[in-house]
């Protein structure tokens, strides 16, 4: 058996136990290149891969390569387009294994071009009723471009915003076999763009960068807010994109009559559109969303630990996945199972009460930088409308964590006790039935307690 057959046949193997997604991310474009004196040395497209191949598949493969073949010995990770060091290992490469190598495709870096990451994709995108309403408009929107334009998503800190964009980008890109042009791009570097263009005379330039595509993507637009050149071009842009029929995809942490900065003409156009939240995960989801990235990296856990996670992580799927991957790394590190007691210890160290850590200073400036004020504002005498509300939320949110006084709310507003009990029991009221009040207050603790 030659080396493509063997490892062709070690690739058919390790498809069956991997999921989809995962082996097209991982070993669909790895080559076994070389063999020497028992060492089998396998390609991939860039250290990340040969990193999470090395330390997650690499017993298995060498499992499967010794059945089909008894002098395998070790197997060697390499880079695609990286020479082996000959003369220390002593392997001679034929011109045809320089070729392979130099000719691989880098499928998991960022397509410089789109700026779409080829790892996100719908097929591993995890779909619960916290976010099928705007999983299924992006399922749409592949088929039909245009469809919902534009497209808006919000939703809090690791919910997946960015995933499920992306993932329309790669989706429509593999769809379309390339000739629909998407282009990803957080709103910070738009800016970076236009400050650049505008310093070096170049904005015409910058512009035809994001008119001369068919679907625009935009990450984050929260940020351009109170930024009025930011805001004046990606409004003509927004309007020359959409007068000729192209997608535009814009994701945020709050919908748009949350942006407290944001320009009315802007506000109204994204308010005109598809608008979707992607909304905290119910247990059943999270239990999901363990079991996929468990079964991403071809690991196992108790049922009892599984659902254990589940309970506790209950917001960010990021911090989820966080503390997946601590209870999965001492697992391997004692080569034993883990047990409940352990991961619960695991868990309690990765998520400490930040609550005691809060004080009024910090919820405060939280309040302030959601809705792009000052914290003197919130303490100042001033009945407008734009700070009335912050400065009710503020008091709610300094009883509610900080669990502080009435008379001690009242004193540091500036106001007396009455006024602090109004504020607390008017949002504590209104929450439960003001889905746009829920999330701004759910996105300011966001921001309260991210590390």
């Amino acid at each position: 058996m030659d080396l493509d057959q063997l490892w062709q046949s070690t690739l058919g193997e390790m498809e069956v136990q991997l999921s989809r997604a995962n082996f097209a991310t991982w070993l669909k474009q790895s080559r076994l290149i070389n063999k020497k004196d028992g060492v089998f040395y396998v390609a991939l497209p860039n250290n990340f891969a040969k990193e999470w191949v090395e330390s997650k598949y690499q017993k298995n493969i060498l499992g499967i390569l010794r059945r089909h073949d008894d002098s395998v010995k070790k197997i060697e990770f390499i880079i695609g387009g990286q020479k082996l060091p000959i003369e220390k290992e002593r392997v001679i490469l034929t011109a045809s294994d320089i070729q392979k190598l130099e000719g691989m495709e880098l499928e998991f870096k960022t397509d410089p071009e789109t700026n779409l990451n080829p790892r996100y994709t719908l097929s591993s995108f995890v779909v619960g009723p916290s976010n099928e309403l705007a999983f299924a408009a992006a399922s749409a929107i592949t088929q039909q471009i245009g469809k919902y334009n534009p497209f808006f998503i919000y939703g809090g800190v690791g919910l997946g915003k960015t995933h499920l964009i992306q993932a329309i980008g790669n989706e429509i890109m593999a769809k379309y076999n390339k000739k629909i042009r998407p282009k990803y791009v957080p709103s910070e570097q738009f800016t970076r763009d236009i400050i650049w263009g505008i310093r070096n005379d170049r904005i015409e330039s910058v512009k035809k960068k994001y008119r001369d595509v068919d679907v625009l993507i935009i990450d984050d637009i929260q940020f351009i807010g109170g930024k009025e050149k930011t805001e004046e071009e990606f409004f003509h842009t927004f309007n020359a994109l959409y007068e000729n029929n192209k997608q535009i995809i814009i994701s945020s942490d709050r919908p748009p009559q949350a942006i407290p900065t944001l320009e009315e003409r802007l506000r109204s156009r994204f308010e005109g559109g598809f608008v979707a939240d992607i909304s905290y995960p119910e247990y059943e989801m999270r239990v999901a969303i363990v079991r996929s990235k468990l079964n991403e990296v071809n690991k196992t856990l108790d049922e009892a630990i599984i659902e254990l996670i589940a309970r506790r992580l209950k917001k960010n799927i990021r911090e989820l996945e966080g503390v997946l991957k601590k209870i999965l790394f001492y697992q391997e590190q004692k080569n034993t199972e883990i047990s409940p007691k352990t991961a619960e210890d695991i868990i309690e160290k990765a998520t400490q009460n930040v609550g005691k850590r809060v004080n009024e200073a910090n919820v405060l400036k939280a309040v302030a930088e959601f809705f792009n004020i000052t914290t003197e504002d919130i303490i100042s005498r001033n009945r407008r409308k734009e700070i009335v509300e912050p400065r009710q939320i503020a008091m709610y949110l300094l009883r509610e964590i900080c669990d502080l006084s009435y008379p001690y709310i009242g004193e540091k507003m500036g106001r007396d006790h009455t006024t602090a009990i109004h504020s607390y029991e008017k949002i504590n009221n209104e929450i439960n039935h003001n889905p746009g009040l829920n999330q701004k207050i759910l996105m300011i603790k966001d921001i309260l307690f991210k590390n």
